[in-house]
């Protein structure tokens, strides 16, 4: 009978969800230097400065919608990032759970929203159902949003329940109903046709959790 509290306390530890979620460490997805991982336009949509992924460009308008994808898929994680963005009407946002549209630019599946006047923090659907799927609270947002400068992103997934940090604040916390919709897929960091903008992204990494 002296050893039944200690067997609790193990199977306690191995049962323990927190545990379990740990298990997993985060390791970087782009290593400051170069694309490996990643694939996508780097001749003319992306490139890299001062140890971040820079999509867009100032000096020209952006003629469509263009995403740097990862070259392997993850389902359940928590995904931190940096970004900034640079420039008046700048859009963007974090493509996961997505795939490549075949012979085609665009991708589809969820995206971690980010611009003005209303877009930050959001989750919207990237062509497939094209609507925001959840909405940030903009009063808040605004409160901790540095435009202009870096700010955090954490995007969390476990099975069908998703939820949005910016520097933070919780955005978003939806859980997916449509039991048609992947659970997996590549991750992407967009820049959008719109105006000369610029979306920087750096310190990007991703702890897989069961």
């Amino acid at each position: 009978m002296k050893y039944f509290p200690l067997l609790l306390s193990f199977a306690a530890i191995i049962v323990s969800p927190t545990w379990l979620a740990a298990e997993g460490k985060p390791t970087a997805l782009f290593d400051g230097k170069t694309f490996k991982g990643w694939e996508g336009d780097t001749v003319k949509s992306f490139r890299i400065a001062d140890g971040a992924i820079v999509g867009g460009t100032m000096a020209a308008k952006i003629p469509r919608n263009e995403f740097l994808c990862t070259t392997r898929p993850y389902t359940n994680f928590v995904l931190k990032l940096k970004f900034k963005l640079v420039g008046e009407g700048a859009n963007a946002g974090v493509q996961f759970r997505t795939k490549r549209i075949p012979n085609h630019h665009e991708v589809s599946g969820y995206q971690a929203d980010m611009g003005d006047p209303s877009w930050w923090g959001c989750l919207y659907d990237e062509s497939r159902r094209n609507k925001v799927l959840a909405r940030s609270d903009m009063a808040e947002v605004n409160k901790i949003l540095k435009r202009g400068d870096w700010n955090d992103y954490e995007i969390r997934c476990e099975g069908k329940r998703i939820r949005l940090k910016v520097n933070g604040l919780q955005t978003v916390d939806y859980t997916e109903v449509d039991p048609g919709i992947e659970d997996h897929g590549v991750i992407a960091v967009q820049i959008h046709s719109g105006p000369p903008s610029e979306a920087w992204y750096r310190d990007i990494s991703i702890q897989e959790l069961p």
